[in-house]
């Protein structure tokens, strides 16, 4: 049995009455919220490192730790040593002569230190090899913290359009 005091019990019906009670509630998506701002920011300066494979941009925007990560349809990169290497110099500078990620769609939720930022991309680039054109569309979820005071991308997880057929998607 729990024995609440007259305290505890002043405390939790003001907090349930939802007046002077401390709570991390999501901002709305809103324009004027300083953080949903930078995110935004923060999301198209990372459309502008993969346009130009630009490896220090990905690094003022990417926390630079072992523990970051990036899922996608060609695999699964741990670490931003592995997401510099696969993602930014062997897919996007080596694979690709020209790249034009297209972001649209940003919502921004963001909380004291966490935050994360969900959008639909279209992406055209130019294979090296022969110079054909590759066009793709996709969704992306990206997970920022907030570390020593400045946002950083930690998490991308991205995926192609939802599946509108029959018997698809599953």
């Amino acid at each position: 049995m729990i024995y609440w005091s007259f305290a505890s019990r002043c405390v939790l019906v003001v907090c349930l009455a939802g007046a002077g009670c401390a709570v991390d509630r999501a901002r709305a998506p809103g324009e004027g919220d300083p953080a949903v701002a930078e995110i935004r920011g923060l999301v198209t300066r990372y459309a502008q490192s993969i346009d130009a494979a630009d490896t220090p941009l990905g690094s003022e925007i990417w926390s630079t730790t072992a523990d970051v990560s990036f899922i996608h349809p060609l695999g699964h990169e741990r670490g931003w040593e592995a997401v510099k290497n696969n993602l930014y110099t062997k897919l996007m500078g080596e694979t690709f002569s020209e790249r034009k990620l297209a972001v649209r769609d940003i919502v921004v939720h963001a909380h004291a230190d966490a935050a994360w930022a969900e959008f639909y991309w279209d992406f055209a680039a130019k294979l090296r090899s022969d110079g054909r054109m590759l066009t793709t569309h996709g969704r992306e979820t990206q997970v920022y913290q907030k570390i020593d005071g400045r946002w950083r991308l930690v998490h991308v997880h991205y995926s192609g359009m939802p599946a509108t057929g029959q018997r698809q998607g599953f």
